[in-house]
């Protein structure tokens, strides 16, 4: 793909919390304000010669469906799979939307789209034997109880707050839509997919494909899918602007380029916390790993097209 293309790739992850700032925004209305500030942000990456792939999370979405999903006792409930489906469909139109409408306030004549995407992982992962992922509501533990007992659910009970329903996070293993995505790149559209780790399907014996209650890692699947594509760059917005070891102590260091080498020595140090900064490193040593010309990238949004010239963020390479 990379021999064809005249301009180069970048598969862009935002956070699953990128479009909702907190519990008191959960409207529509303010996650539309959210979406509009994050348009100017990619289309000033397609202004600057970027051809931009954008994968997005999906945590609050499918905590507000599941949310949703309980109260309405008289409705049945949806597979997991199903709520990650509408998800991908729910935050697609508002990002799709938002760029279109940045696209057309520019003059810039470019379409936008999202493709409702699955991607397979293995059911005999070892993550299914040892689930360790919440999904919705804090229960007591006798409705914990029942529900493992009627629906067969997973349960724990989460730090003294309740009792929560834990599904496994399987390594994905292949995106089925593919090669309409890399039809969609090379022909200079901006394709949102990947949405929330993608929707999890098993591949069955005869070749078709089915749903699986699992959710799966969007930085795992954003580096494979930045992998697949031979990305140029491989860029993780986060809440900081730089990646740093001995964080919070006073020797702490911020970094602005990483090799590989040193960047494993750091993982083997537990430089990297395991609920933030550990998975993002882990996912662009794997695209750079597949990739070797490609470039990983951990920065904030508003500091990308600097962290593209180097004055900004850190850079992870081969």
């Amino acid at each position: 793909m990379n021999d064809q293309k005249k301009v180069p790739v970048m598969v862009l992850a935002i956070g699953g919390n990128a479009l909702i700032e907190d519990n008191n925004h959960l409207d529509m209305k303010s996650q539309r304000k959210v979406a509009d500030k994050l348009a100017v942000d990619v289309v000033n990456l397609i202004e600057e010669g970027w051809r931009v792939v954008l994968t997005h999370g999906n945590g609050p979405h499918v905590g507000i469906h599941l949310i949703q999903d309980a109260a309405a006792k008289e409705l049945p409930q949806y597979p997991l799979d199903h709520h990650g489906s509408s998800t991908q469909g729910e935050i697609g139109y508002l990002l799709q939307s938002a760029i279109g409408n940045e696209f057309k306030r520019r003059g810039i004549n470019k379409p936008v789209v999202s493709v409702i995407t699955q991607v397979e992982v293995d059911p005999t992962d070892p993550a299914f034997a040892t689930p360790n992922k919440p999904v919705g509501v804090f229960m007591d533990e006798a409705t914990a109880k029942e529900k493992a007992a009627t629906e067969g659910w997973n349960i724990v009970e989460d730090s003294g707050r309740g009792w929560r329903r834990v599904v496994a996070s399987p390594t994905p293993t292949a995106i089925v839509e593919l090669d309409v995505i890399k039809s969609l790149v090379d022909a200079d559209t901006l394709v949102i997919a990947c949405g929330g780790g993608g929707i999890p399907v098993q591949r069955n014996a005869d070749h078709t494909v089915s749903g699986i209650e699992a959710v799966i890692d969007k930085d795992r699947v954003s580096s494979l899918l930045a992998a697949d594509l031979q990305a140029d760059v491989y860029l993780i917005p986060t809440g900081v602007e730089q990646i740093a070891v001995n964080f919070g102590k006073p020797n702490q260091e911020w970094l602005s380029e990483l090799s590989v080498a040193d960047a494993e020595r750091y993982k083997a140090e537990g430089q990297f916390p395991a609920g933030s900064m550990l998975p993002k490193v882990e996912s662009l040593l794997d695209y750079i790993e597949a990739c070797p010309h490609g470039v990983g990238i951990v920065t904030k949004l508003e500091t990308m097209a600097d962290a593209l010239k180097g004055t900004k963020g850190t850079k992870i390479y081969k």
